[in-house]
């Protein structure tokens, strides 16, 4: 008799399956998913560029009074405008002799907060109406869905920049109106998928042995859907990026002295000639990032889509 007999197959480990290259049998979607997602080189190359970005940014107050021994809100002027290189000002000062590089870590800290946080939020609403709407119907999706219709006839930007030189918004304002805006395209992305699920074999034996509504919804159609959300996650984040840029630029967003990566090339505007220096880094970074942000959310999808 075979030494294997009566044995069950042992599940390749994570080690086992870099070495091998092959997905185990009965591998899990959590594990089929990280497997696709560690053959994405591009895809880990933007990820890891956007922790480098979120890491730097989150250390600014440490990298600036340690590293570069310069303080980001003290001015100079006879040390305006300097060159990229000059020693103690790696990417030199700006119009008022501010160090560019310090302002900049600062200045992510701000656009990539605003951008995350609002877009978690407007992920959160949307996730959530998405769910209710698509599994009750009725008056209540009947009522969102002319929410969502009403809201979307309203062109977006001329909507913010209403509401942005009405109230003239800091940080935390900003965070609040994108993301209480921004949850249209998610709810509308959930409720379609589930609508789809609730008639599913799995939710109808559900409900057959008692299970409650809300037992369904948070234990069967959340784990659905949130591979959608997480992937569009990544994409709002980056529009959102772009948003607050093109508020800033156009002088309704965060205002000065607060830096942002879009007030600073808003502020570079007069400098082409004199400072470059001051309109390709901030420029350079919201490029990076919304580019990064928009490789991860593919990627994303490639890896949590169940039909490849």
């Amino acid at each position: 008799m075979s030494s294997h007999s009566g044995t069950a197959q042992a599940v390749p480990s994570s080690a086992t399956l870099a070495k091998t290259g092959r997905l185990p049998v009965g591998a899990s979607f959590a594990h089929i998913a990280l497997y696709r997602l560690r053959r994405d080189k591009l895809t880990l190359l933007a990820l890891s560029i956007l922790v480098i970005l979120a890491v730097l940014s989150i250390l600014a107050p440490l990298i600036s009074q340690y590293l570069l021994g310069v303080d980001p809100t003290s001015t100079d002027g006879y040390n305006h405008l300097l060159p990229i290189g000059t020693s103690g000002h790696l990417l030199g000062t700006d119009n008022l002799g501010r160090d560019q590089f310090s302002r900049l870590l600062f200045a992510g800290q701000v656009s990539l907060g605003i951008a995350v946080v609002a877009g978690v939020l407007s992920i959160g609403i949307g996730l959530l109406l998405g769910i209710i709407t698509g599994f009750y119907g009725g008056v209540v999706d009947d009522f969102v869905t002319w929410l969502i219709a009403t809201l979307n006839s309203i062109p977006g930007l001329f909507l913010l920049l209403i509401i942005s030189a009405v109230l003239k918004p800091g940080p935390s304002a900003l965070v609040l109106v994108l993301g209480l805006l921004g949850w249209t395209f998610t709810t509308r992305l959930v409720r379609g998928e589930t609508l789809s699920l609730r008639e599913r074999d799995f939710i109808i034996a559900a409900k057959a042995v008692g299970a409650s509504d809300r037992f369904i919804m948070f234990s069967h159609i959340v784990p659905n859907v949130i591979s959608l959300t997480v992937v569009n996650l990544a994409i709002t984040v980056g529009d959102l990026i772009l948003l607050e840029s093109a508020l800033s630029f156009l002088g309704v967003g965060i205002q000065p002295p607060t830096p942002t990566w879009g007030n600073m090339l808003s502020n570079a505007q007069s400098f082409f000639k004199t400072g470059g220096h001051l309109v390709i880094f901030p420029g350079l970074l919201i490029v990076i990032t919304v580019l990064c942000l928009y490789i991860v959310g593919d990627g994303l999808r490639d890896a949590l889509d169940p039909s490849l």
